[in-house]
This record gives structure tokens, sequence and C-alpha cells, in this order.
């Protein structure tokens, strides 16, 4: 392999093991996303380098290996202990982290690092909608819902999931191309009640700002917290 990178990782589910082994042979390290013990389990015994441990709280995509599997629902501070009972890899926290004293508290619980994503939506640099990050502080509630693409990822309640919610059959990607048009048609409208706006619960903890800037002051204030 030329030029490799330095690290290569996994979400909804893991490679072959041929696979893994190709590209553990390239020189690259590797972390997989997991969502319960089960699947770190798995992960360590593909001989995987690192674990992203991804909590119930975390916007987006669940990233459990399976799409029809339900999500798990243990917190991410307690999920990250009942990891670290199968596992001695590396654990990176994901998952609610919306300030400096969630991060302090995933570090204190045995994560080696924290990984954020709700924290930059509304950054300079975010590729975020305007009315997505309209959305952030102004809807409250959260839910997981499989309605707009028949796997289950976080986003704010609106119209669109409770309607669907109930009728979404486990099957993505096929939901995900189905719903796609009607999708695109909300944000070129901008309509928070059909848009899919994916989120995590400590969304509005979500800053403006560079992110540069952001980081180093949730950075600054986990340390406080610490």
């Amino acid at each position: 392999m030329r030029d490799p990178v330095d690290w290569v990782s996994y979400t909804f589910g893991l490679p072959e093991p041929a696979e893994a082994a190709a590209v553990r042979a390239a020189g690259i390290r590797q972390a997989g996303t997991v969502t319960s013990p089960a699947e770190a389990r798995a992960a360590t015994a593909l001989g995987l380098d690192a674990l992203v441990v991804q909590g119930p709280e975390a916007g987006g995509h669940r990233g459990t290996h399976r799409a029809e599997d339900p999500p798990g629902t243990l917190p991410l501070l307690e999920l990250l202990a009942a990891v670290r009972e199968v596992t001695a890899l590396p654990l990176i926290a994901a998952g609610g982290l919306g300030d400096g004293a969630a991060i302090a508290a995933a570090l204190g619980a045995g994560a080696v690092a924290v990984q954020l994503g709700t924290a930059y939506l509304r950054t300079a640099e975010s590729g975020a909608s305007a009315a997505h990050r309209r959305a952030l502080v102004e809807l409250d509630a959260t839910t997981v819902t499989r309605a707009f693409t028949g796997r289950p990822a976080r986003g704010l309640r609106n119209a669109f999931t409770d309607r669907h919610q109930g009728h979404a059959p486990a099957a993505y990607p096929e939901v995900h191309h189905l719903t796609q048009p009607l999708r695109a048609d909300a944000g070129r409208r901008g309509d928070l009640a059909a848009m899919h706006l994916w989120a995590g619960t400590a969304h509005r903890r979500a800053r403006t700002g560079g992110a540069a800037d952001v980081t180093r002051d949730l950075w600054r204030d986990a340390l406080r917290a610490g």
C-alpha cells in the first residue's frame, strides 16, 4: 500500500479478518465503533487497536454492527465501565459530550480520549444548514428513530419522526434512498417539521465561533472540571 494513513476507523460493523489483517500489514492502526460489550469483544478478537465507545446520547446514526439490532440504552459512562470489563484496548468516548464537565467525566471513567460531533454543528466550519443550526437551539427534545433512513439515529424530534416512528422498517439503506427526495425538499425549504436534524442529547450546548476556539474552550473547561 502506497503512502498509508496512520489510522482507519470503522462504523456500522467490522471488517472481515483478512481485510483487517491486510490493513495491519500495511502498518495502519485500526479503531472500531462499538455500542455494547458484545461488539467490543468482537472488535478486540479481530485485533483492532482502539475502540470508539458510542453511548446512546450520541447524535446521528447509532454504530450498531447490524442495522436490525435494537440500539442499547446503557448511558455512556456505564457503557465505558461495561466495555472495560471485556477489553484492555484504549477507549475513546463518544455521545452527548457537550461541555467540559462531560468530557472530564468520560476521561475519569476510563476513556483515553473523547470524540465530539454535535458540539461543533454551530461552528463557522460546520456544514450544517442555517435551519439545522437554528433548530439546535429552538427545538428541545431528541429521539432515536428509523424514520429517515431505516437505521436507528438520534435527531431532533419533529412532526416527521412523530408520524413515522412506529412504521419505519429496519431497512438501511433502502429507507434512506426512499426518503432522500423528501428530506432534500424539506432542507431547501428550511422546514424543521420534516428535516432530518441529527443531534445528540447535548445539542443545546453547541457553541458558535471557530472550531479551534471551541476546542480550546472545551478542553480548558474539562481541565477545570477534572
